[in-house]
């Protein structure tokens, strides 16, 4: 089964926007457990406009299910926090410093000698790596060279061509997933995926291990109800 890991940024982001503590964002991460995801995903970045690094530690407290910590390994800060964090899992991700979401995946050629370094020390602290790429087979390959256990498929394009064509915008991604899953990596998908394209991702590549979900879950909470819209969810991924 594929399992749901709630990305809570956008929690965080409301919380910020009021300052305070409200919403809480642990007390919604408890609550997303409680309504059966089966994971919570923060990605934490240097200016902290949305989580802070303070609730990476006051999450990893309480957290049950699996925590994933997302974010750019290049500031040794974020490195420094999920050592001192031991997450189930680290998903590195080549964002910058002024980008308003992910929109790439690594070039897992050309960083090849850093991401081999990053994931030994990850590893070596007994966290699960996955390294987050685009529908390429050759980036797919590369980061199995690195020592990467996993690979995050970023589906924005998938997302954006979906309503156009759903087939041949699924088909570089199962490509992808089966080189993927050829080379023995384990495989999660995150980005834009919602009600609407998630069963039919779920459907072409049945042996998704993850989704990791924020913005469009989180949008449909406000129509839907927070534990109403995560059994939805997970209804997709049946």
């Amino acid at each position: 089964m594929t399992r749901l890991s709630v990305n809570i940024n956008k929690i965080a982001t409301l919380r910020n926007s009021r300052g305070g503590d409200n919403p809480n964002v642990v007390k919604v991460a408890l609550d997303c457990e409680r309504f059966g995801a089966e994971g919570i995903t923060v990605h934490p970045r240097p200016d902290e406009r949305h989580i802070r690094y303070q609730d990476v530690y006051d999450l990893k407290k309480v957290v049950t299910t699996e925590f994933n910590i997302e974010g750019n390994p290049a500031e040794r800060k974020f490195v420094d926090l999920v050592l001192a964090n031991l997450p189930a899992q680290v998903t590195l991700v080549p964002d910058t410093l002024n980008a308003i979401t992910s929109n790439a995946g690594w070039d897992t050629l050309t960083y090849r000698a850093q991401l081999t370094d990053l994931v030994a020390e990850f590893k070596e602290a007994g966290i699960r790596v996955s390294v987050f790429v685009d529908a390429d087979e050759a980036m797919v390959e590369g980061a199995k060279v690195c020592g990467a256990d996993r690979v995050e498929l970023y589906t924005e394009p998938y997302a954006l061509h979906f309503y156009e064509n759903p087939e041949k915008a699924v088909e570089p991604f199962v490509r992808a997933a089966e080189v993927a899953r050829q080379v023995g990596l384990g495989l999660n998908a995150g980005h834009d995926l919602s009600l609407d394209n998630l069963r039919f991702l779920r459907k072409n590549i049945p042996w998704l291990d993850e989704v990791s979900i924020g913005h469009a879950l989180i949008s449909d909470a406000l129509y839907f109800g927070l534990e109403n819209t995560i059994q939805m969810y997970l209804r997709e991924l049946e």
